[in-house]
Formats: C-alpha cells, structure tokens, sequence
C-alpha cells in the first residue's frame, strides 16, 4: 500500500472547487525549476504523483499569483507546462523557483501523508501505540514513523479517520 505524498504549505485556507472544506490548507505539489524555449514553457518538478494537477484547465496558486495550466507534457522526469498569459521566455522566467500549492484532493480509499501524519495510531482491539510523526517510503511497504521511532508497515492499516485515528491490525510483537 502507498500514501500519495504533498508537502503542507503555509497557506491561508482556500478550496479549488467546492470538493475540500474551507479549512482545508494548500499543498505544495510541485516547483517551478526554469523557462523551456523561447514560447512561456517552464520546467516543473512534481512533488506528488497526482499528474492531474498539471492537466489543463487546473490551477495552481503561488505567493505571485495563481496559474492556470494551458498545456502540460512528461520531459526528462518532470514536466513542461504551459500557463496561461505566459507567452516568452521573460514571461516564463519570471515564475522560477516558485512553489506550486493546490487544495487537497478527495480520492476514495487513498491515505494522504498530510492526513496521516498527527493521527492517533490504535490497534483493532483500541490500545493506542503512538501517534504518527513522519512516513517513511519503503519498497515493500510505506512505514508509519510513530514518535518513539516505532515503524508500522502500511498494509496493516484497517481504517483511517483523517485527522484523527489510524486503526492497524499489526502481528503480536511488532510494537511494544
């Protein structure tokens, strides 16, 4: 099992689309590294594996100014966009080094590193073991890092209550 990961971001709340809770905070997806070309094309480095905030029509906010994607295509491991309104390389060049933030999406089934992280981590018959403190990526497996440094293979997760408790069903002793 897999955890999509986001970076938080220091944000005001905001929503996208009505989809997310006023409350919900941006995340960063993702940075814009340099202008591509001589026609507004910058390179983007993704921090999710959620290609579709880079689809067009998707906006992306920034402490500049929100962007809205016109073209977007795979190069090289990350991506080159195309935003709106961006024409030239001057254009393009302007928006270096900026973070790139989007609303939080809803996906059903799909574990969020920014929801797991803070959560009450339970066993099925309620004893609390710790709470979450970092994920960390594991090819079997992402781990839950609890505050003591105890690690929880995802798989073992039954239910989740985001922003409140992870209930796992781990194998006697892997926790004490």
């Amino acid at each position: 099992m897999r955890a999509t990961a986001c970076k938080p971001s220091l944000t005001s709340p905001t929503t996208d689309d009505g989809s997310t809770p006023p409350s919900a905070p941006l995340l960063a997806v993702g940075r814009v590294i340099r202008p591509h070309g001589l026609f507004g094309e910058v390179v983007v480095q993704l921090w999710t594996d959620r290609t579709e905030r880079l689809a067009v029509g998707a906006t992306l906010t920034t402490e500049a100014r929100d962007l809205r994607v016109v073209g977007s295509r795979p190069h090289q491991g990350r991506y080159l966009v195309q935003f709106e309104g961006i024409r030239d390389r001057v254009g393009a060049d302007a928006l270096r080094g900026l973070e790139l933030r989007a609303a939080p999406l809803r996906v059903e089934g799909a574990l969020w590193v920014h929801e797991l992280v803070g959560a009450e981590v339970v066993t099925a018959t309620g004893r609390s073991i710790g709470t979450v403190v970092a994920l960390e990526p594991n090819p079997a497996s992402d781990l839950l890092v609890l505050e003591d440094g105890s690690l929880v293979p995802l798989r073992f997760v039954i239910a989740f209550e985001p922003g409140g408790k992870v209930t796992v069903d781990i194998p006697e002793g892997l926790v004490d």
